[in-house]
């Protein structure tokens, strides 16, 4: 099968559901990311820092495809051509499943950016609507969004227990970003101690909800048909 992430940010998918990458991995799937943006806003890092961050996380993850647009960190807009970038995007890459941000966050951009992926994954799947390349209409079997800062309550949880180390590693990448002194530049509230605290507390909560050490939730969009869970 074929899974197709997207972020707002670079990290944030890595943040969201590493664990369930590295898992699809394992059982052999192809898996790509699309970063919305450059993540130039960040109080830490540049966009440059961030792409060679971005880079190793992928190597890490053993990734098939990874693209960064532009779209504007801190700005992200449902626009027809914001949507028209994407829908192409999925129609050129022909995805099984969709990941996206949480329909609702702390930061603007990851509701907005849910949205965004959202409509464009339905505007896929209609066979009249124009793109640049002529590319044959693609609807996805589902879509999903990932848990992130605020506590939602997910639809159904996938155990990382055992890759939860692998998943730790692969956002130490985010360097700029994560788990520096907090006299080594701008706190952030992802740059302290006590978010490593919580991100560890999350992936326990999300675990607790099915009874294994570490877990990674996610809302599913439309409802879930068993035949298409047998991903693992």
């Amino acid at each position: 099968m074929k899974f197709l992430f997207f972020g707002a940010h670079p990290d944030d998918v890595e943040m969201g559901c590493a664990g369930t990458i590295l898992r699809l991995k394992e059982k052999g799937h192809w898996v790509g990311i699309i970063d919305l943006t450059h993540g130039e806003m960040g109080t830490r890092g540049s966009s440059e820092t961030r792409l060679t961050e971005s880079k190793n996380a992928s190597e890490l993850l053993g990734l098939d495809f990874r693209e960064r647009l532009d779209l504007g960190d801190a700005n992200i807009e449902n626009t027809n051509s914001n949507r028209a970038t994407i829908a192409q995007l999925i129609r050129k890459l022909q995805p099984d499943f969709i990941f996206m941000n949480a329909p609702e966050d702390r930061h603007i951009d990851h509701g907005y950016a849910c949205q965004l992926v959202k409509d464009a994954c339905f505007l896929s799947g209609l066979a009249k609507y124009e793109n640049k390349e002529n590319l044959k209409a693609h609807r996805p079997r589902n879509c999903f969004s990932y848990i992130q800062d605020h506590y939602l309550q997910p639809d159904f949880v996938v155990n990382i227990t055992d890759v939860y180390d692998e998943k730790m590693k692969v956002i130490h990448s985010y360097e700029t970003q994560f788990f520096q002194k907090e006299d080594d530049g701008p706190v952030t509230p992802i740059s302290t101690s006590e978010f490593l605290e919580f991100f560890q507390g999350r992936a326990t909560q999300m675990g607790r909800l099915i009874e294994c050490r570490y877990g990674e939730g996610f809302i599913a969009h439309q409802p879930i048909n068993a035949e298409d869970m047998g991903w693992f």
